[in-house]
């Protein structure tokens, strides 16, 4: 037998191991089973090439709980090492790796989010163990070993009578960490960290039923046999070829992802690249409407088929964290912080990878069958939306895909929609003029005034729509967005005819005089000469002023406090009203008001604006009126 001492300059590394990696000291078992999944492949790859002359077999991770001894088995049949080999790679580089870790990050381990990135690999038993050993035999012809470390940097390693190859860690747990004694906590590990690892994992044994035999007797009774417990899918959809998965494969690979979800996804896009660097994964677009809602299932991120996290932020565009799915990358360093992540230059090229992946492939979904995709625009729009807003080179290729609704479910891109209006909605100054609406049914009267012009007014109801047609704006010169009420129509595109007023000017200013000691303060009155069959009080909402209070409350905007600032409107008055006329020549000043209190509470309500105490003194005086 051997006896030693860790060559170790932190006199005793294990507590520090545990104080440091505390909050995510369940990882241990991510990491052991990972050590046992590489000893295993790399076996495999040695057996391929030659170098190591035995059976492979079908080999599995096993893992064990015995609750009345207090230890927990990770067994593989894997390379196995020698005495020699469990000096090198655990008293030295496990130990040192350890070490270097600690001595490079304890201080800002905990800010970082990065415990468990790290590959600390081994040494990461001692955050739930007292003491560890290891029984492992090579897969060359020699001696089984014996290694055991109580937490200190005292170890002995002495030989042992283990005659199957691989390795068997037997984990001594701590007081303090009884609870990785539970089948359920450790089923529900295997689960999170491990479910698609590459080697099937054995956890204990299930109970199958035999199917009946078909000249079996009525009173046959099935039988059931044990069989092993397989917990993990060692060849998820991602690790196969595009060519290798029908739709109906990519559908229950979500399923096995997200067990709760309901709602199937809408499609999917299967990520493969090896150069310049490697890069596999399936994301899926979810429904998601117009909520820019935090997910609950978000995209995971795996290496080499370990689950790593579900912060991805950095390395896939930020604008897909709505998406779902999996990413599995080698070459994404995880022994940085996430500020980091997010400067180094492999990770800058994978998201620029994924962001022009997700274009080509909502191009070809467009291209192929425009009207399934018209279907789903309303489910995905939020997310595209956002990518225009936050990546160029998403913003560059959306133009060939991003679609434009009207009320009345028609769909156009920009292109099309700039040719479809031109004729009919470009103003005197030569702009074309875009209306659109944010609420078809709180903007009715408006779009219905638009439609009679022969105008196609869109449905633009993203949270974010303010900010987008901003951008937009600015890299069409000659186009302008503007809402269905944020004035009448003839002043929402002006054409060269003007309507005659049938007030003098003198008659206009006596009217607006009258007007505005009955209306608000937060109305501005404007008297507009328009069609006498117009409606005669029209509540508009200033299109800068509203446009920049909805971006400074989705975030930017330009202006300090805008979200803050009370509403403002416009009260357009029709000159040409009969209504107009009666207000101006009734002299029953009592009944002046009540025409333009009357007037005004139709205006509001067209606009959704009356509610509460107004809005019941207006039907109990509007019953007064037809009794």
């Amino acid at each position: 037998m051997t006896t030693g001492k860790i060559n170790v300059s932190v006199e005793n590394i294990f507590p520090l191991i545990k104080k440091f990696l505390y909050s995510d000291h369940e990882i241990f078992l991510r990491e052991l089973v990972s050590n046992g999944t590489d000893a295993t492949l790399k076996l495999k790859h040695l057996i391929s090439i030659g170098e190591a002359k035995v059976e492979y077999g079908n080999p599995v991770i096993e893992i064990k709980i015995d609750k009345e001894g207090k230890k927990i088995h990770i067994i593989d049949q894997g390379l196995g090492m020698t005495a020699d080999e469990v000096e090198k790679y655990i008293n030295q580089v496990a130990f040192s790796g350890a070490e270097e870790f600690l001595d490079k990050y304890k201080d800002s381990a905990k800010d970082s989010g990065i415990i468990g990135h790290f590959g600390l690999g081994f040494y990461s038993a001692f955050m739930v163990a007292e003491k560890v050993e290891i029984i492992t035999k090579s897969y060359k012809d020699e001696p089984a070993a014996h290694w055991t470390c109580d937490g200190s940097p005292e170890f002995t390693l002495e030989p042992a009578d283990k005659t199957s190859r691989g390795t068997e860690i037997i984990l001594h747990v701590a007081e303090d960490s009884l609870e990785f004694l539970e089948d359920s906590k450790i089923s529900g590990l295997l689960n999170k960290y491990n479910k698609f690892m590459p080697i099937p994992i054995k956890f204990g044994t299930r109970t199958e039923t035999l199917p009946k035999p078909e000249d079996a007797p009525e009173d046959y009774v099935n039988e059931t046999v044990e069989t092993d417990n397989i917990i993990n899918n060692p060849n998820p959809a991602w690790t196969k070829q595009p060519t290798e998965l029908s739709d109906e494969d990519y559908k229950n690979f979500y399923r096995e992802l997200y067990p709760m979800q309901f709602e199937e996804p809408l499609f999917n896009i299967h990520l493969n690249v090896d150069y310049p660097f490697n890069l596999t994964g399936i994301l899926y677009f979810p429904k998601l409407g117009s909520d820019m809602q935090i997910q609950k299932d978000k995209i995971q991120l795996y290496q080499n088929q370990v689950y790593v996290t579900d912060n991805v932020e950095g390395i896939v565009p930020e604008f897909l964290t709505m998406l779902k799915g999996v990413i599995d990358s080698p070459d994404i360093p995880l022994n940085v912080s996430r500020s980091g992540l997010q400067a180094d230059g492999a990770v800058k090229k994978i998201s620029n990878y994924i962001t022009r992946k997700v274009a080509d492939k909502l191009k070809a979904l467009f291209t192929e069958n425009r009207a399934d995709f018209e279907q789903k625009w309303n489910d995905i729009k939020i997310v595209l939306e956002y990518g225009m807003l936050s990546e160029d080179k998403f913003y560059e290729k959306a133009g060939a895909f991003v679609l434009y609704p009207t009320v009345d479910d028609t769909y156009f891109t920009l292109e099309e929609l700039k040719e479809k209006l031109k004729d009919n909605q470009t103003d005197k100054d030569g702009k074309l003029i875009v209306l659109y609406a944010g609420n078809k049914d709180a903007q009715h009267s408006y779009i219905e005034t638009a439609k009679e012009k022969g105008y196609e007014v869109l449905l633009l109801d993203s949270p974010i729509i303010s900010h987008l047609i901003q951008k937009i704006e600015g890299d069409n010169s000659g186009l302008t967005f503007v809402r269905v009420d944020s004035d009448h129509i003839d002043n929402l595109i002006k054409k060269d005819e003007n309507t005659i007023s049938k007030l003098s000017d003198e008659e206009k200013e006596t009217l607006k005089t009258s007007l505005e000691s009955y209306i608000p303060k937060a109305y501005s009155v404007q008297l507009e000469a328009m069609d006498s069959q117009a409606a005669p009080f029209i509540i508009t909402q200033p299109e800068f002023m509203r446009r920049m209070k909805e971006m400074s409350q989705s975030g930017g905007g330009g202006m300090f406090g805008m979200g803050n600032m009370p509403e403002m409107y416009n009260l357009v008055v029709n000159t040409n009203s009969d209504l107009a006329a009666s207000i101006l020549t009734t002299e029953d000043k009592t009944h002046q008001e009540h025409l333009v209190k009357q007037a005004l509470d139709l205006a509001k309500l067209s606009q959704n604006l009356l509610k509460g105490e107004a809005l019941t003194a207006f039907v109990k005086r509007s019953f007064e009126m037809i009794k």
